[in-house]
């Protein structure tokens, strides 16, 4: 399954989530789940997005490390 990667979330913003998940009797990952549906449901048919912007860079030999990927200390 694919997955999405989010960065910089205030921690009030993880609480708040953490709170709602428990309230739900779900699991963190469960909860964003079930929003992340919830909202896409109730998109309008017919929205045009604009396309995305594919950025290329040269992979080097070897191993990656998280900091080369993802241009943060690890958090």
């Amino acid at each position: 399954m694919p997955a999405i990667h989010v960065r910089d979330i205030p921690e009030e913003v993880i609480e708040a989530l953490k709170r709602r998940a428990a309230r739900h009797r779900r699991s963190l990952q469960k909860e964003l789940v079930h929003i992340l549906e919830s909202l896409a449901r109730d998109e309008p048919e017919g929205i045009k997005l604009p396309p995305l912007e594919l950025k290329f860079s040269k992979a080097k030999k070897g191993t990656w490390r998280r900091e080369e990927i993802y241009g943060d200390d690890g958090r």
